[in-house]
Parts: structure tokens; C-alpha cells; sequence
């Protein structure tokens, strides 16, 4: 079982978001998925419950570490979606079970910010220090064409221990589909691949470190 975790230590970067894109992903290509949702506001189960039958299913749990408990044997992939404003403590439980972590960043100064402290928090983590769990940086909303999105990967780039390893541009393709439940992946029309290339560094990367 590969298991994902996505966390930060501010809310409204996309986590989420992260979480079910991913899931519709491997549950596309015949995997079974798992979430486990960790945060209260419980985006991600919600997302799961919404899928229409004519998509792949992917099981979902509210919850912390009591959900891992109900994962069915032949899980190929779980997603673990942790709650805004996560520190070391409360990542304790997952860390272990976790073979790659990814922090969603927003290219705003405030996510900036929050988001190197929370990188140095990362780096005293045990498995993370001793280069176990590998950790990548998801740059998230953004506006490619824009000096804005372009300075704060340049300063992400220079400043953050760990990489950049995805650029995923702003569209309310995601907002949509997180309302019906579906992710890019469930769909094959032109514009939604034009979406899809944006995740291809982040899969290939999380495949590599698997």
C-alpha cells in the first residue's frame, strides 16, 4: 500500500484538493483507494460519498488514526488528509505509515511565509531528518502568467529545503468537480487534459519515491 500524506500548517492551501485529484487518479487506473480524512471540516470524505456510479469509487474515513483501522487488506493507495494548521504532534501518528509527504502552497506572501516555517518544522522530524520520508512542495492556484505566481515560485525554489516538484495553475475546473463528487481524471475532454499535464511531474515524482 502506498500511502500519501498531505499536510500544512495553514488552511485554504488546497489540501484537499491534493487528496481527490489523487484519489480520482489511481481509482481511474484501477487501484483501490482509500482516504482518510483527519480534518474536521471533512472535505475530502464529503468529496467521496458524492461520486456517481458511473466513476470508480474511492472509500472514504472521518477521522484520525482509529480510521486506519478499517482499511481493507487490498488497499492500494490511501490518502491521508490532515487538519489546517497541523504541527509535528499531530503528524505523529502518520508519519511512519506515510511513504511521501506533499504541503500545498498558495503563491501569496502569508503562504509563503507560514509555509518555510513549516518546512523547518518538517526537517526535526525524525524519519524526515534522516531522509526516510520524502517531502515536496505542491505549488497550487496559480496564475503562470503572472509576475505574482512566478516571484513566490522563484522564492519558494530558493528558500525551501525541500523541492518543487508540481505547478498547478488556478481554474474553477476543481472547484466543479469537487462539487459533483469527480476529479480531472474522470474526465478525457481536451480542456481537462490540458489540466491533467499539471500533475504529471507530481505523480511520476511520487512513483520514484515509492
Amino acid at each position: 500500500m502506498l500511502t500519501t500524506l498531505v499536510a500544512s500548517s495553514k488552511g485554504g492551501c488546497g489540501k484537499s484538493t491534493l487528496v481527490t485529484q489523487l484519489a480520482s487518479h489511481w481509482a481511474q487506473a484501477g487501484q483501490h483507494t482509500a482516504i482518510v480524512d483527519a480534518d474536521r471540516q471533512g472535505s475530502s470524505f464529503r468529496w467521496a460519498s458524492l461520486r456517481p456510479d458511473n466513476v470508480p469509487g474511492v472509500l472514504a474515513f472521518e477521522g484520525g488514526r482509529r480510521a486506519l483501522q478499517k482499511l481493507s487488506p487490498d488497499t492500494g493507495q490511501l490518502l491521508i488528509d490532515t487538519a489546517a494548521g497541523s504541527r509535528e504532534h499531530d503528524l505523529e501518528p502518520y508519519v511512519e505509515l506515510a511513504n511521501v509527504l506533499l504541503v500545498p502552497v498558495l503563491p501569496s506572501s502569508f503562504d509563503l511565509y507560514a509555509t518555510l516555517a513549516f518546512t523547518d518544522e518538517l526537517r526535526s522530524i525524525n524519519r524526515i531528518h534522516r531522509g526516510k520520508l520524502p517531502v515536496a512542495l505542491v505549488a497550487n492556484r496559480l496564475k503562470p502568467w503572472t509576475h505574482a505566481s512566478q516571484d513566490a515560485i522563484a522564492q519558494l525554489a530558493e528558500q525551501s529545503p525541500f523541492p518543487i516538484v508540481a505547478q498547478l495553475r488556478d481554474s474553477q475546473a476543481y472547484v466543479l468537480l469537487a462539487a459533483l463528487g469527480k476529479g480531472i481524471f474522470d474526465y478525457h475532454s481536451e480542456q481537462v487534459r490540458n489540466h491533467q499535464q499539471d500533475w504529471k511531474p507530481l505523480l511520476r515524482w511520487i512513483k520514484r519515491h515509492a
